[in-house]
């Protein structure tokens, strides 16, 4: 099957065009579209190149240009070429122009801008991947938040889901060979919480586990006796550690997250 094309053009980033692009494909089998993302455009002639490779491969446009020339130039080059471009942003600005009476900055990547907020959110995202499931312990002193807790009670998803939110979160998998390093003891201003689940349920998620790995079910990952060991192992922890638990089973990343949010603003 051909494959097709999408061209999201922006002089800011583009991640709009490209969301309503997506939200948009999700209404159609769309297995072989290619989407083609140019940002931070600046020139008639970066415009006047898309606008000819999409007529050369038969695909279309989704645009967010707030400068005026370029849109103009956009809509000329693809009337010429008979290629089609969807403005996503311009109609909206001038509904706001018409209802309102005001106009538009022309400014872009306004809605993306780089602000202190952003900055802390990206941070926070780099450090939950650097210190995912304990593998540089020095995270432990750094983070706001530490989560504690057996294999696959959610730990990582949770991490990921905190630091979308602007939170330092570092975690670490408690396992009964293995003593907890001395950076989880000390430390001032963190909130540890531990992570547990029922063990039945633990057996189900490990077991699917080894089949997705190709791994036997029968290893004692996934055995029973281990994973009451383990659970118990990690409860003895975090009871020496005074900390929060919260018991995972059933619950939804966002709802996790949603308490420990709670509990680190008290």
């Amino acid at each position: 099957m051909t494959e097709q094309m999408i061209y999201i053009c922006s002089d800011a980033v583009g991640e709009t065009a490209e969301a309503v692009v997506k939200a948009t494909l999700r209404q159609f089998s769309s297995e072989n579209v290619k989407i083609k993302r140019f940002g931070h455009l600046r020139s008639e002639d970066e415009i006047s190149r898309i606008v000819a490779d999409a007529a050369k491969n038969g695909g279309f446009i989704s645009y967010t240009l707030v400068q005026p020339e370029l849109r103009a130039l956009m809509k000329e080059e693809s009337m010429k070429h008979g290629v089609t471009a969807v403005d996503v942003m311009g109609p909206m600005m001038q509904a706001f122009v018409d209802t309102f009476g005001s106009f538009p900055k022309r400014e872009p990547g306004l809605l993306h801008s780089i602000d202190e907020a952003y900055h802390k959110r990206m941070e926070a995202i780099e450090f939950a991947v650097k210190y995912d499931d304990g593998k540089d312990v020095r995270g432990l002193l750094q983070a706001q938040v530490i989560l504690i807790g057996v294999s696959r009670t959610s730990k990582t998803p949770v991490s990921v889901y905190l630091s979308h939110k602007g939170i330092k979160t570092a975690n670490l998998p408690l396992m009964p060979e293995v003593n907890p390093p001395a950076e989880l003891k000390c430390g001032p201003g963190r909130l540890i919480v531990g992570l547990t689940m029922k063990p039945e349920h633990l057996l189900q998620i490990r077991t699917e586990r080894l089949k997705a790995l190709g791994l036997p079910a029968s290893a004692q990952y996934a055995s029973a006796d281990r994973i009451q060991e383990e659970l118990d192992y990690a409860s003895s922890i975090m009871k020496s550690l005074n900390c929060p638990v919260i018991d995972v089973t059933n619950r939804a990343i966002e709802e996790t997250a949603g308490i420990i949010s709670e509990w680190l603003n008290q």
